[in-house]
Formats: C-alpha cells, structure tokens, sequence
C-alpha cells in the first residue's frame, strides 16, 4: 500500500478514535445511564391508596435533585467551572427530554458563592444557571434557597435572601400545590431559633401555612371543632404535605446510611453538629408537630440517607448533582398521587468511567503510532525517532 494512503488511513483512525470518545463521555454517554430509570408505578407505593378519588395516572411525576454548587468566580478555576457545569447541564437536558418530569425541585446550594459574590458575579452564575436548566413549559421548576446560597446564618441577611427570591420569583418558605399534591418550600437556612429577623419572618410564615393546612384538613372531616380558629384561612387540597428543605433534620450522624451513595464509611460515624449540618432538635421537632409530613426530602450533606424520624415520618437525603462533589451523582424520581407515593434513584455516569474511557483511547493511539512506527520506519528508527524527539525536547 502507498505510504500516502497508509497515511491518510492512520489519520482517519486517529480522528475515529479521538471524536469517537470524546462523542461518547460528552454527549452519548448520558443516554444509555438514565435509560435505565424510570418512573416508579404508584400501585407499589408507601402511604396508602388515593384519598381523594383521583384516578393513578394523575399522579406528579416530581424530579429532585440538590447541591449543584455552580462554582463563583473567586473560588472557581475556568476548567473546573467548564467541566462541571457541562456535565451538569448534559444530564439534566438528557433527563428532560427522557423522562418527562412535570415539576423539578432543587434542594438548595444552587450557587458555591451566593453568600459573598458581588453583584456583577451574581448576575453571571444566575445567567449561567438560567442556561443550563432551561426547560419547556410543560416543566416546572422549583428552586430552594441553600446556605451558599445566602450564607449561613450569622451571614444571611434581606438582601441576599430578597435577591435570591427575586431571581426565582417567589417566596422562600411556601406551598407549591400540583394535582392535589401539597409540597412544601422550608427556607430551613433561617431556622436557626434564635429570633434573628428573618427567622422570625420564616418561623411566622411556617405558623401560617400550619394553621392553614391543618384547616383544609378539618375543612375535609366535617369537623365543626376548632373551625372557629381557621376563619380566613387559606385552602389547601385536604392531605398532609410532602417537605422539602435545603438542610436534613436533626440526626446524630449518618451512621446507619447505607447504599452506594451514602457516605464514605470512614465518614459516616462524623458527629452532624446541629444548626450547621443537620438542623437543631428543637426545630425539627418543631417541623415535625406543625405539618406532620408523610415525606421528607432534603440535601446539604452531599450523600445519600434513608432515616425514620419518631417512627413515622421518612426522611430521604439527596445526594449533590455535582461531579465536583461526588464520582457517582444521582436524583430521585418520584410519583407521587394526594394519598400515595414511591421513589426511585436514577444514578449518571460516574467520573471514573469517563476518566477509564478517556485512558482507553489515549492507550489506543498510543499503540496506533507505535505499530505505524514500526512498519513504516522498523523498530530501530522507531526507537531512534522517539529517543531522539525526547532528547531535543531537552
């Protein structure tokens, strides 16, 4: 064969190769992952039959997911941003188009620096977002404020929590209703008991949305006892409400996780300190005796977790969204109905099949040049050639 076609064959191998994997861990390689998940059915679900008469098929079909973490740009390198927010968006549009959800929420920690960027940096990581979780009409997105967010909360104050809600046009603390399903919004950064301002802002709201949920619960008994209290209350579908919040309930430690997303077993036995990790006792006792939730969802930790609290109220902890975070991110499907609901984790690529992808095809064109070396120029101009490219690469 002439060295010029032998030529023009190696270069076509090569770009088959290289664009061959970087087609597959970029774009590709989504697909096949979360084809693997789907909508868990409602007839096998917890909680019981529909209590308000609604056929199964009405059920939300709900995407969760936490802790994007968009990196900032004080703390953030360009690659690192690139990368991450790539993957990011990839699996998020892939999930969109394969799965249909009708509303997404996100747990919180949307921003890395939310609670120290400048205007014109906040402005950048909210475009940033808007860009990589855009999404159709026919999905609604919830977004929940997390302590990168608005900082901690000896660093919150109104102007990063009014910011933040302005971006997402709503209020942090409330009720967001979809086919008799109650879903409700915590802003659990501002739970910290202290009377702070906006902790008590967030703690009056929370009253309120009590007040008002356990009405509409009376409202659907036909019970005339306490009916006097719930004058000008606000209606709500008559079922107690699925909660959502950036920071986990008081737990001692992630000690009895388990699962491929748990954390680290080297960190499960970490004692959570209350009001930073996990919130304090006393709220989420709190919490617990003013809505009674049938579920509990919730972020910060970055793993997985499954706790019962008192015996009767499940908690699940989400796992972040972000590579940066973690090798294997995942979220969770949910079909949830006003009386019922099950849950199912659908897992993306983890990094280190891209990283094993990626060193297969470097090996690979590593082999290629050494057996088009070999047979074009023999073994010993081989060596010769490449001994004498690193000695004037000295």
């Amino acid at each position: 064969m002439p060295r010029f076609s032998v030529r023009w064959v190696v270069a076509v191998v090569l770009m088959v190769v290289v664009g061959g994997a970087f087609f597959f861990c970029e774009y590709l390689i989504y697909f096949p992952t979360i084809l693997k998940c789907a909508w868990p059915k409602l007839s096998h679900a917890r909680g019981g039959e529909s209590i308000d008469g609604r056929p199964m098929d009405s059920a939300v079909r709900a995407m969760v997911l936490s802790d994007t973490h968009l990196l900032g740009a004080v703390g953030g390198h360009w690659f690192d941003k690139l990368r991450r927010e790539w993957q990011m968006e990839r699996a998020f549009q892939t999930a969109l188009w394969l799965l249909r959800p009708e509303i997404v929420f996100i747990l919180g920690d949307i921003f890395d620096e939310g609670k120290w960027s400048s205007q014109k940096h906040w402005e950048d990581d909210v475009r940033r977002f808007h860009r990589m979780f855009r999404h159709s009409t026919d999905t609604e997105l919830v977004v929940l404020v997390g302590n990168h967010d608005i900082g901690f909360h000896y660093e919150m104050d109104w102007f990063k929590l009014q910011r933040f809600e302005k971006v997402f046009n709503a209020s942090s603390t409330r009720i967001v209703t979809k086919k008799g399903v109650n879903f409700l919004l915590v802003n659990s950064v501002a739970l910290h008991g202290d009377g702070c301002p906006i902790c008590q802002s967030v703690e009056k709201e929370l009253i309120k949305l009590s007040r008002d949920l356990n009405c509409s619960l009376q409202n659907s008994q036909s019970s005339s006892k306490g009916m006097e209290s719930c004058e000008g209350s606000q209606s709500y579908p008559p079922t107690a409400p699925i909660m959502l919040q950036h920071y986990p309930m008081y737990r001692v430690s992630d000690a009895s996780c388990k699962g491929q997303d748990a954390a680290p077993a080297e960190e499960r036995h970490l004692l959570f300190r209350e009001k930073y990790d996990v919130l304090s006792k006393e709220a989420s006792q709190r919490l617990l005796q003013w809505f009674k939730p049938r579920l509990i969802l919730s972020g910060h930790t970055h793993s997985g977790c499954e706790v019962l609290h008192d015996n009767k109220y499940p908690e699940i902890s989400v796992p972040s969204f972000s590579w940066r975070n973690r090798n294997n991110p995942s979220f969770i499907l949910a079909s949830v109905s006003a009386g019922s609901y099950t849950m199912s984790k659908c897992f993306l690529p983890e990094e280190s099949t891209v990283i094993g992808v990626y060193c297969s095809a470097g090996a690979c064109l590593l082999l290629l040049f050494l057996a088009h070396c070999l047979w074009m120029k023999g073994l010993l101009q081989c060596l010769s050639l490449v001994l004498l490219g690193k000695h004037k690469s000295l």
